[in-house]
């Protein structure tokens, strides 16, 4: 099934192919696009919902409750509510995974404003960006 909407972000695409509307609230499935050299803005938990992730292709690097866990095409990884995690393509080529996300409260919304954030054109202003996460259930987590 193709996407029904594609979502880009300073370096990456989400590529959802279902939300929270499809499935009654119940699940969000959607596929990740990470451009070389590309992390995630900000480590976090999520406060009410778990991920489960599977590789596409390439190998990214989630960093897991402090631990490094490579995931490769046809690796899988679970990553319950309250588990610090982030990512990192550390490649040169785009890696590719599939999150869902349980229950199906993560939707296109929270992307779309964490890309008004992100896509400004200048330096992502992390207050706001922080602010955009725990509007939506995530919990930002400052690491040095």
């Amino acid at each position: 099934m193709p996407a029904k909407e594609i979502i880009q972000l300073n370096g990456m695409e989400i590529h959802f192919s279902l939300d929270e509307n499809d499935t009654q609230n119940h699940m969000t499935m959607f596929r990740c696009v990470i451009h070389p050299h590309v992390r995630m803005p900000a480590p976090h938990y999520h406060r009410h919902f778990d991920e489960a992730v599977y590789g596409l292709k390439g190998t990214v690097i989630f960093t897991i409750d402090g631990r490094e866990v490579p995931i490769a095409p046809g690796d899988s990884c679970f990553i319950p509510r309250g588990i610090v995690h982030g990512f990192n393509n550390k490649t040169d080529d785009a890696i590719e995974f599939l999150s869902v996300i349980t229950p199906g409260i993560l939707g296109p919304s929270y992307f779309k404003d964490i890309a008004e954030v992100l896509n400004a054109g200048t330096p992502p202003d992390m207050s706001r960006l922080m602010a955009v996460m725990t509007k939506h259930g995530l919990v930002p987590v400052v690491t040095n």
